[in-house]
């Protein structure tokens, strides 16, 4: 499976670069592509514009993010030991899109959404949500998986309904138009300068918590279980708080709310290679990529017009797909 996935990506990524609003042939793409990995001066035309500082950086992107959202999503479910949890469930997303908002509209600007203030500002509003939901899970002692997801759920809509009430008081129009259309995902005005922090983050979380695989497969049998094989329980938590929080942050302000992904790919990951994350990891992270990758190249091709936010996209491919796999799993056996 991960190699299967290991070949689509590079395909997608091919196809994200070569369609568009202008289509270039793939030989095209790989010769621009070629030509600049060696350090040659760019190529003149528009192509060589349009290949390398707008749609490659792009399309890299949604391959980081991507990947982001499926290891958060993993990382999640095996916290809570539910396969159908996720960041946005838990409030975590709206958490980190409150930080985000609020350092934009205080004027850092859309565009800048990579830049160390939003990521900051967006990790922040991750972790103090995530500890908020958590702190009113634990309320009177014991775990409930039940209670933190419904403690996610109210504090999510808290926190979503206050970021909807910060854009409103905004006083520019234009940035109140762009901050929406930004929170229901968008990859747009993406920059080789943009990549260099998603891209470290991504790839530390993926070794933290290649790391901890085994402890999360013991997690999943239960708290007690997994301290009597020397699994220090507590520890872990904080370890998964951080690191969901962190990443979560990150793709949230480099590409603002996209749903579904982290829910849906490690669920369906987890149905084809299994529960072991030291599988499950990586490959969850590769069809993140692979799945982001195409889902913005049909969100920017889709209509002629307008670009359609990735997060319109995603609940509209994840809803149906999420609701076959719920109906089969509920048939009577």
């Amino acid at each position: 499976m991960a190699a299967l996935l290991a070949l689509a990506l590079p395909a997608a990524l091919t196809a994200a670069v070569s369609l568009g609003s202008v289509d270039i042939p793939v030989g095209e793409v790989w010769r621009v592509v070629g030509h600049r990995l060696a350090g040659d001066p760019p190529a003149p035309g528009t192509r060589d514009l349009i290949v390398w500082q707008l749609r490659v950086p792009r399309a890299l992107l949604a391959a980081i993010v991507g990947a982001g959202l499926g290891l958060v999503g993993t990382a999640v479910q095996a916290l809570v030991r539910n396969p159908l949890a996720d960041p946005y469930l838990l409030g975590i997303s709206s958490g980190a899109s409150l930080g985000a908002v609020a350092m934009i509209v205080l004027g850092a600007g859309v565009g800048s959404g990579v830049g160390f203030g939003v990521s900051t500002a967006a990790f922040a509003g991750a972790l103090a949500a995530f500890a908020l939901v958590w702190s009113v899970a634990r309320r009177g002692g014991g775990f409930a998986p039940l209670r933190l997801v419904l403690a996610g759920v109210a504090i999510g809509q808290f926190l979503s309904g206050f970021t909807s009430f910060l854009v409103l008081r905004a006083g520019d129009d234009q940035q109140t138009r762009g901050v929406l259309f930004w929170l229901m995902g968008s990859l747009g005005g993406a920059q080789w300068s943009q990549l260099t922090v998603p891209a470290v983050v991504v790839a530390g979380g993926l070794v933290v918590l290649l790391a901890r695989a085994r402890a999360l497969n013991a997690l999943l049998m239960g708290d007690e279980t997994a301290a009597g094989l020397g699994v220090d329980v507590v520890r872990l938590r904080r370890e998964l708080f951080a690191v969901t929080s962190l990443l979560t942050g990150v793709m949230v302000a480099v590409s603002g709310a996209i749903g579904f992904v982290g829910l849906l790919v490690p669920h369906v990951c987890r149905l084809l290679v299994g529960g072991d994350h030291r599988r499950l990891l990586p490959v969850s992270a590769l069809a993140g990529s692979v799945l982001l990758v195409v889902v913005d190249t049909v969100a920017r091709t889709a209509l002629d017009t307008q670009e359609v936010p990735i997060g319109v996209v995603t609940a509209l491919i994840g809803a149906p797909v999420l609701l076959f796999l719920l109906d089969r799993r509920l048939e009577p056996r």
